[in-house]
């Protein structure tokens, strides 16, 4: 009998000998480009737009005025000697309430798409964040939108919300000058939101206002007002200043 070696031989367990040798090396994807075939694009991805890039948006026309001529404006005339001290307008808040909006789901989402149509941008749905019993109010409901605007599309709106839809309110005779909450906010209340020339009268089913605020990195109610005013804010007892083109 021969001496054991200390090797153990592939006979010995036939099946792990096969395994090595008759495993199928997985099929890996050609190299060539030209043997790939053509990329498919997922569905619903929009496709490139052939012809030249488009191009850019003009600046907005009050954001213009403001870096023209208000900025220094109001640095003469507070003697502010940092630039970064000058007010400036940070952000527009537009805010709908719809108290009826658990009982009438159609009202809430005619008042996003007529808020969407008005600021360019699609509203968030606002909820309740506390329940109320006597208003039979839960927690989580849904009651109104909301819309920020900040950058250029701020700008825009603000442009077309002083030169447009402020003349076409009822009776108009200005805007209350001492809407301020003592930090440099202001907040002003519509009535109607047909004022907008976006809205389609043959559309409105129901009629309901908004609340916009205007928040500014002034800090203060003086410098706030004064930002306003040089932007052409028609304050009520006060020529509006010309907003140039």
């Amino acid at each position: 009998m021969a001496p054991w070696s200390g090797r153990r031989s592939s006979r010995a367990n036939p099946s792990r000998g096969c395994d090595r040798q008759w495993r199928i090396p997985k099929r890996s994807s050609p190299s060539r480009p030209e043997l790939r075939g053509p990329k498919q694009r997922p569905e619903g991805e929009p496709q490139e737009p052939a012809g030249p890039p488009p191009e850019p948006a003009p600046r907005p026309r009050l954001l213009e005025h403001y870096e023209q001529r208000v900025r220094s404006k109001l640095a003469q005339q507070f003697g502010l000697k940092n630039p970064h001290q000058v007010p400036k307008l940070v952000k527009i808040v537009l805010n709908v309430g719809m108290g009826d909006a658990t009982k009438n789901s159609k009202a809430l989402d005619a008042a996003v798409a007529e808020l969407a149509a008005v600021t360019g941008q699609r509203p968030v749905v606002t909820r309740a964040k506390k329940s109320v019993a006597n208003f039979n109010l839960r927690q989580g409901m849904a009651v109104g939108c909301s819309v920020t605007l900040r950058g250029a599309r701020m700008y825009e709106f603000l442009d077309r919300f002083i030169s447009i839809a402020l003349p076409r309110m009822r009776d108009f005779r200005g805007l209350s000058p001492d809407s301020f909450d003592g930090r440099g906010s202001y907040s002003v209340g519509i009535k109607e939101q047909m004022i907008f020339p976006e809205i389609d009268y043959d559309k409105v089913e129901t009629t309901h206002g908004m609340d916009i605020t205007l928040v500014t990195s002034a800090g203060r109610d003086d410098t706030a007002r004064a930002l306003l005013r040089e932007m052409g804010f028609p304050f009520r007892g006060e020529a509006p200043v010309a907003v140039g083109g």
